[in-house]
C-alpha cells in the first residue's frame, strides 16, 4: 500500500519514512503542502495520507478540505500529525476531513496502530468499490421483463410493441438473460398418456 508523508521538518520526516518503510509500506515523501498536493494530482495517488498540520504554503488541514472535494481523493484515509492537542483543534482537523490524528512527538507503537486501522479501512473500501463495479457490470448485462404483455389465449404467442407475435420462448430469450430446456410437465404427461392409451384402444 502506498502512503504519502507530507512533513516539512526533516527529522520528523526521516523518522516517519523509516518507520513506515520498516512496516512494509511503499512511502512517498513531500516536504511541503504544495508538493503533497502535486503528488495527489498524479495518476494512481496514494490512498493513505500522513499530513503534518503546519506546513509552508498549503497546510495539512487545507489538503484535507481539498481532498474531500475531489472525487478521486475523497475516499483517502487521512491521518493528521499535530502538536496541537486541544479539543477545539482536534475538532477543527476532523471537520476539515481528517479521519484520525496523532500528536507530536508521536509514539511509534501508537502511530503503527493508527496506520493499521487506516490500512484496514482503505482495504475494505477498495473491496467494496470492486464489488459495486462487479454488480454494476452484471446489471448492464441483465435484461428484465416488465409491464403488461399481450398473450394469445389460444396459441400463447406474445405480441411485442411492434405488433408482431412471437413464441413465448423466443420472446423471453430476447428480453431476458435466460435459455430454455424443454421438458414435459406432469399434467401434460398424464394427458399425453391418456391420449396414447385411447389411440391404442381404438386401433385394437
Amino acid at each position: 500500500m502506498k502512503i504519502l508523508i507530507a512533513e516539512d521538518e526533516p527529522v520528523s520526516r526521516r523518522l516517519l519514512e523509516g518507520a513506515l518503510s520498516r512496516w512494509g509500506y511503499q512511502v512517498l515523501v513531500a516536504t511541503s503542502g504544495q508538493e503533497a498536493w502535486n503528488v495527489l494530482q498524479q495518476p494512481d495517488p496514494p490512498s493513505l495520507l500522513v499530513l503534518d498540520w503546519l506546513m509552508p504554503g498549503i497546510d495539512g488541514v487545507e489538503i484535507c478540505r481539498r481532498a474531500r472535494r475531489d472525487t478521486r481523493l475523497n475516499a483517502c484515509y487521512i491521518l493528521l500529525l499535530t502538536s496541537r492537542s486541544t479539543k477545539e483543534d482536534i475538532v477543527q482537523g476532523l471537520e476539515a476531513g481528517a479521519d484520525d490524528y496523532v500528536t507530536k512527538p508521536f509514539d511509534n507503537s501508537e502511530l503503527r496502530a493508527r496506520i493499521q486501522v487506516g490500512a484496514r479501512v482503505v482495504n475494505l473500501q477498495s473491496a467494496l468499490a470492486e464489488r459495486v463495479r462487479e454488480l454494476e457490470s452484471a446489471l448492464t448485462h441483465v435484461k428484465q421483463l416488465h409491464g403488461l404483455l399481450p398473450i394469445c389465449c389460444y396459441c400463447k404467442k406474445i405480441r411485442d410493441d411492434k405488433n408482431y407475435w412471437h413464441q413465448v420462448e423466443s420472446y423471453v430469450a430476447n428480453h431476458a438473460d435466460v435459455r430454455f430446456s424443454h421438458g414435459i410437465c406432469p399434467d401434460c404427461s398424464a394427458r399425453l398418456k391418456q391420449e396414447m392409451d385411447g389411440k391404442l384402444s381404438d386401433e385394437s
